[in-house]
Parts: C-alpha cells; sequence; structure tokens
C-alpha cells in the first residue's frame, strides 16, 4: 500500500457513499421528553406510487414531478405502504417539531416505505431552532431512509443555530429500518439516536461532529437493539462540535463513535471507522458483539469496550489512544468488562497499537476479577510503545486461551499480569510467554508507519516477526482488506 494511510482509504472508499461513556456512566438524558406522534396519510392513492418534494413545489400540489410538494415532513405523511417519496435537490429548513419532521408510515414486508434523495444529488434537511430532530421513527416497521444530507442551517445566528438530533428511533419499538448513504453532521446531540429497534440497517453512512456522540441513544424499554448491521460507515469527530461552537464547552464530557446500551444483540459493525471521538471509538454493551474489518483509531478514550456474552473482535485495528494528548487517563485500546459469569470473549487477528502508555493496553475484568469469564486471543498484535505503558490486565477468574501471538511492550517489565486490581497473582515477561500458550512470541512487529493523533500505516514490514507466524486455526479467511489469508497466515490485521 506503500505511504498512504488505512483510514485515507477507507475515507475515499466510503465518503461518496455516503452512548454510553467511556466509563459506566449512562447516556445523557435528552433535554426534552419524547412526544408520542403518530403518521396517518392525509391522501388516498393506489399502492406503490412515486411522489416528489422540490424547493420549488407547493403542499396544495399533488406530488408529482410535473407538480411537487414543497416539504419533506408534509410529503412522508401522504405515503402508503409500496410508496417511494424522491427528495429533489436543494436546502430544506426544518424548524418546527413536529411540523417539519418526517414521520413516515410503516410499510410492509412486500412493500417498504421508501424515502430518499434524488440520485446523482444529495438534498440537505437543515435544522434550526433547537430542531429535536429531523426524522421520527415510533413503533413503525419496513422502512427505508436514503441519500440525505442532516445539518444545522448555516445560514442561521445565534441560539437558531441549534439543532439537536439527525434521526430518532424512540418510545414504541421500530422493526425492519434500513438508513443508506446519509450524511449527518455538525448537530448537537446524536447522529442516530436509537432506543429499541429489531433489524436495524446503517449502510455506508456517515456520522460526524455530533455532539453527543455519532450512534448511540438510551436504555432500551423493549429489548433495546437487536439485529443491528453497521457497516461501511464512519463514525467520527463526537464532540468536536456543540451548538456552533468546536464542542469545547459541550455538556457532555465523552461521546462515543457508536454507544449502545444492553440488549440480547446481535450487533455486527463491519468495514467501519470511527475515529477522533472524545469518548470511546467503539462502545456496546450488548451481547453478540462483532467487531470486524473496522479501524479504531486515533479516540480519546476507549478504543473498543465490549460489555456482552459472546462478543469478538476481529481483523481490526486500534491505534491512537488519546488523540495526540500526551496527558495519562484511565482508558485503553481494548476494555472486556461484564458481570455475568462465564461470559466469553475473543480477539482475533487484530491490531493494537498504544503509544500513549500510562495504562494497561488491554484490561479485562479490572472491576471484576472474581467473575469467571472465557477469553480466546489468537494471531493478535499488542504493541504498547508510550511512558509507562501498561501490559495486558486479566482478572484472576479468567480463563485465557492466547496463542500465535506478539507482544512488544519495552516500557514495562512484563507482558502480562493477572490479579484483582490491589493485588497481583502472578505476571509474565517477555520470555515466559510460552506459558500462556503455544507460539507467542515478543518482538517489535515493524510497523510501516505507526501513528498517534494522525493516519498510521499498520502493515508490516518485510522482516516483521508477525509476518507468515499466525495459525490458521479460528482465523478469518482473508484479513482487514479482504485480502485471502494462505496456510501460513500472519499475525495482526492486514496479511
Amino acid at each position: 500500500m506503500g505511504k498512504i494511510s488505512t483510514i485515507a482509504i477507507l475515507l475515499i472508499l466510503f465518503v461518496p457513499l455516503c452512548l454510553t461513556s467511556c466509563g459506566t456512566e449512562e447516556t445523557p438524558t435528552p433535554t426534552s421528553e419524547y412526544p408520542s406522534i403518530t403518521s396517518t396519510p392525509t391522501s388516498s392513492h393506489g399502492p406503490g406510487a412515486t411522489f416528489y418534494v422540490a424547493t420549488t413545489g407547493n403542499d396544495a400540489n399533488p406530488g408529482t414531478l410535473e407538480a411537487p410538494w414543497a416539504t419533506p415532513a408534509y410529503a412522508s405523511r401522504q405515503l402508503l405502504p409500496g410508496d417511494i417519496l424522491i427528495i429533489l435537490e436543494g436546502s430544506y429548513i426544518l424548524s418546527t417539531y413536529d411540523e417539519d419532521t418526517i414521520i413516515p408510515p410503516s410499510g410492509t414486508p412486500e412493500a417498504w416505505v421508501t424515502i430518499k434523495g434524488e440520485q446523482g444529488h444529495r438534498p440537505t434537511l437543515a435544522g434550526r431552532d433547537n430542531l429535536q430532530t429531523a426524522i421520527y421513527l415510533e413503533g413503525v416497521s419496513y422502512v427505508r431512509i436514503e441519500n440525505l444530507e442532516i445539518t444545522h442551517d448555516k445560514h442561521a445566528n445565534g441560539d437558531d443555530i441549534f439543532f439537536r438530533d439527525g434521526v430518532q428511533i424512540m418510545s414504541t419499538p421500530c422493526s425492519h429500518i434500513v438508513f443508506k448513504d446519509l450524511y449527518v453532521h455538525h448537530i448537537d446531540e446524536f447522529g442516530l439516536d436509537v432506543q429499541d429497534v429489531d433489524d436495524l440497517q446503517v449502510l455506508d453512512c456517515r456520522f460526524e461532529y455530533c455532539g453527543y456522540g455519532a450512534v448511540g441513544g438510551p436504555n432500551g424499554e423493549h429489548g433495546g437493539c437487536r439485529n443491528v448491521l453497521i457497516k461501511g460507515c464512519i463514525l467520527s469527530y463526537s464532540g468536536h462540535y456543540w451548538q456552533g461552537t468546536d464542542g469545547a464547552n459541550r455538556p457532555y464530557d465523552r461521546p462515543d463513535g457508536l454507544g449502545f446500551e444492553a440488549s440480547v444483540g446481535p450487533i455486527e459493525v463491519v468495514d467501519t471507522v470511527s475515529a477522533h471521538n472524545y469518548g470511546d471509538g467503539l462502545d456496546s454493551k450488548c451481547k453478540n458483539t462483532t467487531i470486524l474489518r473496522c479501524i479504531v483509531a486515533n479516540n480519546s478514550c476507549d478504543g473498543v469496550k465490549l460489555w456482552g456474552n459472546s462478543s469478538r473482535v476481529i481483523n481490526t485495528l486500534i491505534y491512537g489512544r488519546g488523540d495526540g494528548d500526551p496527558e495519562c487517563t484511565p482508558w485503553s485500546p481494548i476494555v472486556l468488562h461484564t458481570e455475568e459469569a462465564n461470559s466469553s470473549f475473543e480477539v482475533i487477528n487484530t491490531t493494537v497499537d498504544d503509544m500513549l502508555g500510562c495504562n494497561y493496553i488491554m484490561h479485562v475484568q479490572y472491576d471484576y476479577p472474581s467473575i469467571p469469564i472465557k477469553l480466546t486471543l489468537i494471531n493478535t498484535i499488542f504493541r504498547g510503545v508510550g511512558e509507562g505503558g501498561g501490559p495486558i490486565y486479566i482478572g484472576r477468574a479468567t480463563t485465557l486461551t492466547a496463542e500465535h501471538n506478539l507482544f512488544f511492550i519495552p516500557t514495562s517489565d512484563y507482558v502480562l499480569e493477572r490479579g484483582d486490581g490491589n493485588q497481583t497473582d502472578a505476571t509474565y515477561a517477555a520470555d515466559q510467554l510460552e506459558q500462556l500458550g503455544p507460539r507467542n512470541v515478543y518482538g517489535d512487529p515493524l510497523f510501516l508507519a505507526p501513528a498517534w493523533g494522525s493516519d498510521g500505516d499498520y502493515h508490516l514490514g518485510g522482516n516483521s516477526p508477525a509476518v507468515d507466524a499466525g495459525t490458521t486455526e479460528g482465523a478469518p479467511s482473508d484479513d482487514l482488506e479482504g485480502h485471502t489469508r494462505d496456510a501460513h497466515p500472519s499475525i495482526g490485521a492486514y496479511e
């Protein structure tokens, strides 16, 4: 790949297509209650029709291409199952809830309701006047929303610039929802604020510069988030904007790229970049969470934090904790943390780099060392070169399977510690790695261009001890970039 950074490449690929906190705090309470709303069409027509909205339209029109409606909110209320609403190019100002909020009805399995921007153009929904949300989904199913930009009204002044959530799924549970090619940015709270949903797909979307976090929401009241796929997305710069400022005075201190509260899942985050968030990169309390082929880079707090049984990290690159800030913090690149006994976690073919130091490079069951869990580490690189860099910490009741991993923590006397936070039961130095499992090795992985606060290139140099040193047992068939792994796979995210 040369000197082109992996994040840059993913941005090139995904840009055109387009909370939990770092600790144990709950998602911030919204500044107002979520009212219950229903959407009932006020017009009658045959199913499967296509309608249009244009900045030059009129809501008294029939909604055809020749005579389009004027406001997306009004148009959304006219739809029936199978209908398609096309929003033509331009900027649509949204200021009043719920008059200006898109609130579609349900579709059916055979006839989804679709709202999308004009092909080849991406219309803008510009919120202002402290608008609660641009799109509100409550109790609906079989809805697809595509190709829209959602941001604040850049022409507003003073308090008029305030705009809270991009999209909300709240109150009554929703199901079978697809968001594709959305670009949500520079808003005050969440890009996607989701509570209870079953079968949600978020595809090729960008959520950037959201004050409370890119994707997250409050505790579920009806099962939380289940059967969720987030694929090909960018979840970045959370907290770097708030009410027209750079976010320095935001009320919520640690906004995440992804922050899901507890549920049974499953949650899949695939081919996604989470970078430069003031909170965690990816934080899921859901069981059955899979982080696959992701880049989690330069987040201020934890990189990947998983709380639920049967969760795993595969073919993922994690680096840049602290985002270039040298201040010591209590966060780690990977945190595995659960109160449920006998939970299992896996970290496979993952590359972890930490240049900040001052803390553990990964900690497992730090707060619950006596609760037994199972942890599997295979083909993973841990490189910690920050001053006072810490080893891996594992609670004393954790059953560890560790094979074919590469460790390099030159600022620590040992690479792994067992204990309960107050007392150390055992430590493992560089010359004791075989006690952890077969073919674990110690040495500099020789990354091409490791970085901290900027884009890095974590491909392996030709003389790296990680090259061809992995195992095929339990490993994925390809790497972070989709390259096929052969009979002698390399350790880490890149083949």
